[in-house]
């Protein structure tokens, strides 16, 4: 019997519905330690637990993890016709800043709920969801109505209803985008956003949510430049700002990357992926599906072991079966609390 070859610490795509041979070939050597879906990756429910399956059999481990952005609204890989259409954070944001907190921590948590369950039955055991960065008027679009508001405490209640949502329904939260892209001006798709906030301020505002929910098992950089801190690197490549993340923010969870092929970092994927690992990423992401930048980002991958293996270890053993719900209850009950919203 052939064995099966420790995982590499980094999440990768592919490119379409199924995996080529030369996927099969590249997963099968690479190892990653996990594989993220996009809606390019998703026709039907069959395709996609055929396509978890598939990845899962390639690298030899059975749990696997696989990971979408599930997080409703603008951005949601699973949707109609086979899945639901889900609110953006704005609309738990709107009902909390009316004066009804529990109800707005309610129905995120019940939406949450529901859409592990989507995933759970597909095989999909990580949801990057919650997104705690702040709805702050001067911040891009890019964040816009993903925020659940722009209180640090009514941001952090939310996500943290919405992360015991998908806890309870076997699938792990991703906290985003550590330590806050909401105060960024631009798309970090694009380009490379520079805030010029004091650190006390931040402290106090942008990463406060991220402190507040630092127990969570994972999370997500951001690509954004701090000047005040470093004006140099973005998070994501700064050891000086994931100090911060694990020293004032108090983090101990499994750290990835943003996707490494985004527009905001510059120089190449074998570059970019050593600064991550370097500053203190755990696990490096990317996303876009090109084999040739899989292969680049693999190539400067290490085996996942020590504290990053740890954290890796005990995020993943915070997978707990999920709470037994009727669906169809839940549905609806979810649906009247959004009506009323």
């Amino acid at each position: 019997m052939t064995p099966v070859p420790a995982p590499r610490a980094f999440i990768t795509g592919c490119a379409g519905t199924s995996l080529t041979p030369d996927e099969v070939a590249f997963l099968g050597e690479a190892a990653p330690w996990g594989l993220i879906l996009f809606r390019r990756n998703i026709e039907s429910p069959a395709q996609v637990a055929a396509l978890v399956a598939a990845f899962r059999a390639v690298v030899g481990r059975v749990d696997a993890p696989v990971l979408t952005d599930q997080e409703g609204g603008r951005v949601q890989r699973l949707g109609p016709p086979h899945w639901p259409a889900y609110p953006p954070a704005e609309v738990f944001a709107r009902r909390a800043e009316a004066g009804d907190m529990d109800g707005a921590a309610q129905a995120a948590r019940l939406g949450a709920r529901l859409m592990a369950d989507d995933l759970a039955a597909l095989g999909i055991t990580i949801d990057c969801l919650p997104c705690a960065d702040l709805r702050l008027p001067e911040g891009h679009g890019i964040i816009g109505d993903r925020a659940y508001g722009s209180s640090p405490a009514q941001v952090a209640h939310l996500a943290r209803a919405a992360a015991e949502g998908l806890i309870g329904g076997g699938v792990l939260p991703v906290l985003k985008h550590i330590p806050g892209h909401g105060r960024a001006r631009a798309d970090s798709h694009e380009s490379l956003p520079v805030v010029e906030t004091s650190r006390a301020e931040l402290e106090a505002t942008d990463f406060e949510p991220f402190r507040l929910l630092a127990d969570l098992p994972l999370g997500m950089t951001a690509h954004v430049v701090y000047a005040a801190i470093d004006p140099d690197r973005p998070a994501t490549t700064s050891k000086v700002i994931e100090e911060i993340v694990r020293g004032h923010i108090g983090f101990d969870g499994a750290l990835m990357s943003d996707d490494l092929s985004m527009g905001a970092l510059a120089g190449s994927l074998a570059g970019r992926t050593e600064a991550a690992f370097a500053a203190g990423c755990d696990l490096a992401l990317h996303c876009n599906g090109r084999l040739d930048e899989m292969a680049e980002v693999a190539s400067r991958s290490p085996v996942l072991a020590g504290d990053a293996g740890r954290r890796c270890a005990a995020a993943l053993a915070r997978l707990t079966p999920a709470e037994e719900i009727e669906r169809s209850e839940a549905q609806t009950r979810f649906s009247a609390m959004i009506a009323a919203f």
